[in-house]
């Protein structure tokens, strides 16, 4: 499918973009293409392909939840901007 000047011109419109004359000849002749691609992709059979959210098999991997030691909380808090005893001070954010 091969797009006319007009119709580029009328995208543009839709997607409130200024071309220039070089822009609507790019334009045409790189959307043209992206088209007859979506026409190569019309033309495969897929009637008994599943639909898929994915291509490859996914598959959750979890590890143990195990207590671990966490860092000690001076060196949490040494780049910390402001802090209030053992905790980071934030501005407030609700009223």
């Amino acid at each position: 499918m091969t797009l006319t000047r007009e119709e580029v011109l009328h995208i543009a419109q839709l997607a409130r973009l200024g071309l220039s004359e070089e822009d609507v000849t790019r334009f045409q002749g790189q959307l043209s293409q992206i088209l007859q691609q979506f026409d190569a992709l019309r033309a495969i059979e897929t009637d008994d392909v599943p639909p898929t959210a994915y291509t490859l098999p996914l598959e959750n991997v979890w590890r143990e939840d195990e207590e671990r030691p966490s860092l000690p909380v001076e060196q949490v808090l040494a780049n910390a901007p402001l802090r209030e005893g053992t905790f980071f001070r934030v501005r407030r954010v609700l009223e």
